[in-house]
């Protein structure tokens, strides 16, 4: 299937093996998964092994940002090779936990997304401080404009990759139970546990001036 306006290439890497009738490719169901996190988890080769790393990431129209540091190896590699680093970035949100009749058939309820690409390193400065601003809002919308801003020394010590959105896919599980027919009868407790992410309430730093009030955006999560 060719990438239209409305969804996202067919590939085989984008294909799952298992339960291909929850993949969806569609761009706005894409985008709504992702655009409802802020952690992502990046995988890579490096040295021959397979490295998996949890960073902060943003989307900004057809392009995933990731947050990292210019210590770090991977964005150092990335930065190198103009084609970039080949990488497989996954969101997952969860949304249930499935308990069936048989242990066999629990399972979760999720929205999950799988982006196959290059990531390459952000070296613009007016693309860098767009990224990082977004990076901010996207943990906490309003946070960049009420907090001073990365200056030069800071931007310089800030990596960001930039991945566009070319060969991805999305998978989803809702719903109850897949009990077989022949387990309806047990006498065990079947059915779904909502899960769903919360908010505590904001502490404030030891050194806050007590002048300082707790932020609308904050006041309102």
């Amino acid at each position: 299937m060719s990438a239209t306006a409305d969804s996202y290439a067919r590939t085989g890497r984008s294909t799952p093996t298992r339960h291909r009738e929850r993949a969806s490719y569609d761009r706005e169901v894409v985008h709504a998964i992702l655009d409802e996190g802020f952690l992502c988890h990046l995988g890579f080769v490096r040295d021959g092994a397979p490295v998996v790393l949890p960073t902060l990431y943003v989307r900004m129209g057809e392009r995933i940002y990731l947050h990292g540091s210019t210590g770090s190896r991977p964005l150092r590699e990335a930065g190198q090779d103009e084609r970039g680093l080949p990488v497989c970035l996954t969101v997952t949100h969860l949304d249930g936990l499935v308990l069936a009749r048989s242990a066999f058939h629990h399972s979760l309820n999720y929205r999950s997304v799988v982006v196959h690409g290059a990531a390459c390193q952000v070296t613009s400065e007016e693309e860098l401080t767009a990224a990082v601003d977004a990076l901010v809002d996207n943990v906490v919308p309003g946070r960049a404009a009420d907090s001073r801003p990365a200056d030069a020394k800071e931007l310089a010590a800030t990596a960001v990759l930039r991945i566009d959105l070319a060969e991805v896919s999305a998978k989803v599980r809702s719903g109850g139970p897949n009990d077989d027919a022949g387990d309806l009868d047990l006498p065990y407790w079947s059915g779904v546990v909502p899960v769903s992410p919360a908010y505590g309430i904001p502490v404030p730093a030891e050194d806050l001036s007590p002048d300082i009030a707790l932020p609308g955006y904050l006041a309102a999560r």
